[in-house]
């Protein structure tokens, strides 16, 4: 099956309306090309974004396999990262690329990423500083154009329009999205065992084209100083270090600071929301729903079961 196929294929919502956002669907004008390490394998990834025609949306290709990044290919468990999954082939840590995608306004790309072990069937992507920074000054550099389609014709952006609500929940933790007539996120954290992050709340609409790029994209992942060992134990953050997340003590509270800004963490949830819910997003068109979506202590795998729900696939 064809990509553009692939995102066909896909069955209305019945929870959704896709209306013109009066905008022309982009591309990347420029090649990007990145180098790092993944965060949980600790490997070596080079990463190439390239233009693609309109309607193909947003899809990686690794080891001749092309994954689409749509919810379709979203592995419904996999701890403290979202991974895409097709024909053997695996990518993890897709969350701040697409977040940073999303929030810059490209919507069709080919996403061709390399690592250096030719037999691995699993690449992830690097995590560089923990934030989704690196990608959007890379976006920002490479520039942005219109894309056109197999015919070189521009295509209408659509965005999808809540049209009731909707909830997801487990234990404690949800994500809900509710009709509205703007993009709006309101994301609560607690950790009653670090006092030093204990409960916060970001909310903001998300009007101003500037605002992800301000205000969300710089903010960086974080992790529980005491918990290291343990999460190393499992075969998790093996490329984690001080220069790739903010680390808090349950005592001693920051040990690399300064953050970015006093909510840092709840902002970098935020962040990591709109890159799994920018797997909504199909055929070139807006992931991210015109909704105001609020979430508190959820976490990958609940933010993509949201995203299952809103795309009716469950």
């Amino acid at each position: 099956m064809s990509i553009a196929a692939t995102f066909k294929a896909l069955k209305p919502s019945p929870v959704l309306s896709w209306k013109s956002t009066g905008r022309l669907q982009q591309t990347v004008a420029n090649c990007v090309e990145r180098l790092g390490r993944g965060l949980h394998s600790g490997d070596t990834f080079k990463v190439k974004i390239l233009p693609a025609a309109a309607g193909l949306g947003r899809y990686f290709i690794f080891r001749s396999v092309v994954i689409p990044a749509s919810i379709n290919y979203a592995v419904k468990e996999t701890p403290l990262c979202t991974t895409l999954s097709k024909d053997g082939c695996s990518i993890r840590t897709v969350e701040h690329l697409l977040s940073a995608l999303e929030g810059s306004g490209v919507d069709n790309c080919h996403i061709q990423i390399d690592g250096d072990d030719e037999g691995d069937r699993s690449a992830e992507v690097p995590i560089f500083d923990g934030s989704a920074r690196e990608w959007v000054e890379a976006i920002k550099q490479a520039g942005l154009k219109v894309a056109g389609d197999d015919k070189g014709e521009s295509c209408d952006k659509l965005a999808p329009y809540l049209t009731e609500p909707v909830r997801v929940v487990r234990n404690d933790s949800f994500v809900a999205a509710f009709p509205c007539s703007k993009v709006n996120i309101s994301y609560g954290i607690d950790y009653p065992q670090v006092p030093t992050i204990g409960r916060q709340w970001f909310s903001s609409s998300f009007s101003d084209d500037s605002f992800y790029s301000e205000q969300i994209a710089s903010s960086r992942t974080f992790c529980i100083y005491e918990e290291v060992e343990e999460m190393r134990k499992l075969g998790l953050i093996k490329g984690g270090s001080a220069e790739t997340a903010m680390i808090c003590s349950k005592s001693r509270g920051w040990l690399n600071p300064p953050l970015r800004y006093n909510d840092e963490p709840c902002r970098h949830k935020v962040l990591d929301l709109i890159g799994d819910v920018s797997l909504l997003a199909q055929g070139g068109n807006q992931g991210l729903p015109v909704a105001h979506i609020v979430a508190y202590k959820a976490g990958h795998s609940l933010n993509t079961e949201l995203v299952r729900h809103l795309s009716g696939i469950n």
